[in-house]
């Protein structure tokens, strides 16, 4: 799938954002999901929410039958309210919350030495367990390609080396990120 424009990018973050904020003020969905252009796109995303340079939520969708409109007005509303890993996001953080977006290419199977750190977001599968991590999670978090495998099997709710085993399968895929400034600081 092509690059979105500029323009298309900041149409989904301002959409991601109207989301999070009637998630978070009004606790429902918001009205009309645009019908044109990229909103009407089927591909996996991620919204991530930040508050201070720090993680505050993040849900995603890697296979989804919606329009990308819908899923990433879904998955901003999941990422402020649903994350089991935070609380609920507060009225006082919206000011304060940065949000970015992540679109997906479609998971392949990758070997593991194809994979490109910085690159390449993994999904590691086995015994019915399932975890992913985003491309920008390695270079975050300074790991190199097994502590990255192995970071997404723990994700998975698998040992660290379960990548490894028969039966494991390994898929990687591209995405496309991109985000809102950060706010200015109040000084």
């Amino acid at each position: 799938m092509p690059f979105p424009s500029e323009e298309d990018r900041l149409a989904l973050l301002r959409w991601a954002r109207q989301a999070v904020i009637e998630a978070v003020s009004r606790a429902q969905l918001t009205g009309e999901i645009p019908q044109q252009g990229i909103f009407l796109e089927r591909r996996g995303v991620f919204v991530t929410l930040h508050v201070r340079g720090r993680l505050r939520g993040c849900i995603g969708v890697v296979e989804t039958q919606e329009t990308l409109g819908e899923s990433v007005m879904r998955c901003a509303a999941g990422a402020a309210l649903r994350d089991p890993r935070f609380s609920p996001v507060k009225t006082e953080e919206l000011e304060e919350l940065r949000i970015e977006i992540s679109l997906m290419s479609a998971p392949v199977p990758i070997r593991p030495e194809e994979i490109e750190v910085g690159r390449h977001g993994l999904i590691v599968g086995s015994c019915a367990k399932r975890g992913l991590l985003l491309p920008q999670v390695a270079t975050e978090h300074r790991l190199d390609r097994q502590q990255f495998l192995e970071e997404t099997c723990r994700k998975a709710g698998l040992h660290p080396g379960a990548w490894s085993e028969e039966g494991a399968q390994i898929l990687g895929f591209t995405c496309e990120v991109f985000s809102e400034s950060y706010p200015e600081s109040k000084a």
